[in-house]
């Protein structure tokens, strides 16, 4: 981690990842053989990439009981309560269809209405992430989604963490199936003998998945193709430097590429964090990702006052911003980029990442310039309503005659002044 003055426009290191060129022949390779082959083909792959032979791909509830046997009650009791606590505020996204009406007798509306299924990808093998499941598969049940599919790679002994269908179960999915990487995101966007396909994939996963995503988008949409993670904190001379540098690590942990970045208006502050995130960093069970994270990736950015701080975040347009100043909610409103904005002391990220409500599910790589967390408006699609009264036909039809025609579109006038003779 190194610090620097800030003396023009600054920029995380972007870490677009697009893969080779031999991993996307590889992904398209695997995406024919689903289409192909189907099962025989998840099973084949499954068997290849994560170790295992998976003879029937569908969880049973058998397993799903067993899993409960594996958590502690009290776990199961928070997973409850974080779910309770996404549910309340996606219900609070919730848009409704509108109709209006004109005095002429013009009627114009927007019905909304909720996808029918969405697959759920939530990485698996050596990990588990119950948190991934509460983000992705609430928002598209407030939306209204009917069917909710959900893929993982199973680990060697052919089983999904207890975690992810404990937190599953919770949420009532019942099309639960031991399957990951690009074929997984085949079978969802194309469909085999035991998984019906859906209409939109969303969930994170590694670069074959990504890629697989990215070449099935348009036969299905999906979420996002998302970086690896990322943290600016905005800080001043308040803020203490051993809880700055234990949420700028919290980031480096993720991934040797998650970026982890403190812009600050105090020199004192930049060089306080700076010795406890090298000591803290020591202290990490995977130490060697969040060195290589805060090595690579990790700077601290000092400005000549509280203004080009906000300047410098808002260039950054960081996936996750915390706010740790002395007046932090007074600074919100100059903020113009960031997925997710943690506001004072006692927001820390993983507030966000675990249990306050808001998604998880955020734009990396700058993309907070044009793009939102995962929310309820995903899930749903939005068809507009148009209804003309003859008073308001004869009106307008001349107008929308000679706007026709102005296009060279003469079929589009002639059918509009068909309805005008009679």
């Amino acid at each position: 981690m190194r610090i620097e003055r800030v003396t023009n426009t600054v920029s995380l290191k972007r870490t677009i990842d697009s893969g080779t060129e031999e991993q996307r022949k590889t992904v398209i390779e695997i995406l024919t053989e689903v289409q192909d082959k189907g099962d025989l083909a998840l099973k084949y792959y499954t068997e290849k990439f994560d170790g295992v032979l998976i003879e029937i791909l569908k969880v049973d509830r058998v397993e799903i009981n067993e899993a409960y046997q594996m958590i502690d009650e009290t776990l199961v009791d928070i997973i409850k309560e974080a779910a309770e606590n996404i549910r309340d505020y996606h219900s609070r996204q919730v848009k409704q269809s509108w109709i209006t009406m004109k005095d002429n007798g013009t009627m114009l509306g927007q019905k909304i209405t909720p996808l029918d299924a969405v697959g759920v990808y939530v990485p698996g093998g050596k990990a588990a992430y119950p948190s991934s499941v509460l983000m992705n598969v609430i928002p598209a049940q407030v939306a209204g989604v009917n069917r909710i599919v959900m893929v993982s790679p199973p680990d060697k002994e052919g089983r999904l963490p207890a975690g992810v269908l404990v937190a599953a179960d919770i949420l009532g999915v019942t099309e639960i199936y031991k399957v990951g990487g690009a074929q997984a995101v085949g079978a969802l966007a194309y469909g085999t003998d035991t998984i019906q396909s859906v209409d939109k994939i969303v969930g994170p996963g590694n670069i074959f998945v990504a890629l697989a995503k990215r070449e099935v988008y348009g036969n299905v949409d999906i979420d996002m193709i998302a970086g690896p993670s990322e943290i600016v904190i905005l800080a001043d001379e308040t803020s203490l430097a051993n809880e700055v540098a234990a949420d700028l690590l919290s980031q480096a942990e993720h991934d040797e590429r998650a970026s982890s970045v403190l812009v600050t208006p105090s020199m004192e502050l930049a060089e306080q964090v700076l010795i406890e995130v090298e000591r803290q960093v020591k202290l990490l069970p995977r130490v060697e990702i969040a060195e290589a994270s805060i090595n690579n990736y990790g700077a601290i950015y000092v400005t000549k006052d509280i203004e080009e701080a906000i300047k410098v975040v808002n260039e950054l347009a960081p996936e996750h911003l915390e706010i740790m100043t002395k007046e932090p909610m007074e600074l919100v409103s100059k903020i113009r980029h960031a997925g997710a904005i943690f506001v004072g002391r006692y927001s820390s990220e993983p507030v966000g990442d675990y249990f306050a409500g808001p998604n998880h599910v955020l734009p990396t790589n700058g993309t907070a310039r044009f793009s939102s967390p995962l929310n309820v408006d995903d899930f749903t699609k939005k068809s507009s309503i148009i209804s003309y009264s003859k008073e308001a036909f004869m009106e307008n039809g001349p107008k929308i005659a000679a706007f026709a025609r102005l296009e060279g579109l003469d079929a589009h006038a002639r059918a509009i002044e068909e309805r005008l003779k009679s």
